[in-house]
């Protein structure tokens, strides 16, 4: 990844540490920024570009723990990769439970620490062209009308036309319309795709 394209956040209370850290990462060519507390990095404005944490366990009145839970109950989703110089095996189940890219402890190797750092940019890439694409579809299916999402909702199903007429109490003919309207606003190719927008977008079916 290109500079321009991720930033990588550093919260560790130690000074020498930080500038360490921010050195190597600014040596393969990414951005970064430091912070000496969980709470300055709460409070910062973070662009709205990949990224990833690389986050000290053992910080000044919230620990890094705790910075993850904090993180995890706001839905801010970006991986964190914890480095720690008193790791302990219950601390590093905890962390990776809740969803921790790595954990490592201090000393590490530094190419550790950048393929953790590179797993996660890739990581966080994948999951916001997942959200994205979850959001476009939102947006398609919030510009159907109510009877189109009735139609929607019953094509999925395998329902023919005039089954799902009957079911609306309107005429084939109408139901073909609509079909074809929900087809071209969801940006559908196939039924077959429609079925797994649908399902992505967790829509719920009639009882048939």
């Amino acid at each position: 990844m290109r500079e321009a394209d991720a930033v990588v956040f550093v919260v560790d209370d130690d000074a020498a540490v930080r500038r360490s850290l921010e050195n190597l990462i600014r040596s393969v060519g990414l951005r970064a920024e430091t912070f000496a507390s969980a709470q300055e990095f709460l409070r910062s404005k973070r662009p709205d570009v990949p990224a990833c944490l690389v986050l000290d366990v053992r910080l000044p009145d919230l620990s890094g723990l705790d910075l993850q839970k904090r993180m995890a109950e706001a839905d801010m989703e970006i991986p964190i990769i914890f480095i720690t110089g008193h790791g302990d095996i219950p601390m590093t189940v905890q962390a990776m439970k809740a969803g921790a890219v790595e954990f490592l402890t201090k000393p590490f190797r530094e190419q550790e620490l950048l393929d953790a750092i590179q797993q996660a940019l890739g990581r966080d890439s994948q999951a916001r062209e997942q959200r994205a694409e979850i959001e476009g579809l939102r947006r398609r299916y919030r510009a159907l009308t109510p009877r189109e999402r009735d139609v929607l909702a019953r094509v999925v199903t395998g329902l023919l036309n005039k089954q799902i007429a009957a079911e609306l109490g309107t005429s084939e003919a109408a139901v073909k319309v609509h079909r074809q309207h929900v087809m071209a606003k969801m940006e559908a190719g196939s039924l077959a795709e429609l079925v797994r927008m649908a399902d992505r977008l967790g829509i719920p079916t009639p009882q048939l």
